[in-house]
């Protein structure tokens, strides 16, 4: 076989390659609308807790994960340096976002948890609202009547941060 031929074989194996390894062990890279319909299944199924997460899809490092949100609101937020894009699968509730979290604490080095915001704007979110939450920005969503399912997606915030 000639260079060139060698060449253009490694061009087009190696993309299917890293691929391949780009999903970690443990993640799916493709989740059809009944996967994700026997996940919110098996949310509802569980034990009620303010948040149930579970990973949809993923490749390393970036995980997109449904989240189930039943009864009370779910902790308050904020990930200092991720923006999270969230998009309204099932259900209803309210998005508060901004002002400033109450009994704030640090579950890990990159990201802040509160009880509740105090100061912050509230929004409506129904099925099929995307909502981009900047980094540092707190937020906390509360499912109205029922629950919400919303899947949501953390990507790294552009460096340098204005």
């Amino acid at each position: 076989m000639k260079l060139p031929a060698i060449l253009l074989t490694a061009t087009l194996l190696f993309p299917a390659a890293a691929f391949a390894q780009a999903a970690a062990p443990d993640m799916k890279t493709m989740a059809s609308s009944a996967d994700v319909q026997a996940l919110i299944a098996k949310a509802k199924a569980m034990p009620p807790k303010p948040l149930i997460s579970q990973n949809i899809v993923g490749a390393t490092p970036y995980k997109v994960n449904l989240e189930y949100r039943a009864g009370a609101a779910a902790p308050a937020s904020v990930h200092d340096k991720e923006n999270e894009l969230i998009y309204v699968i099932e259900g209803s509730g309210t998005l508060t976002t901004g002002g400033t979290l109450v009994n704030p604490t640090r579950p890990n080095p990159a990201n802040q948890s509160g009880s509740s915001i105090t100061g912050g704007k509230a929004s409506p979110l129904a099925k099929g609202d995307f909502v981009m939450v900047p980094a540092g920005v707190p937020h906390q969503i509360a499912p109205d009547a029922g629950a919400i399912a919303i899947m949501s997606f953390h990507v790294p915030s552009a460096w340098p941060q204005p």
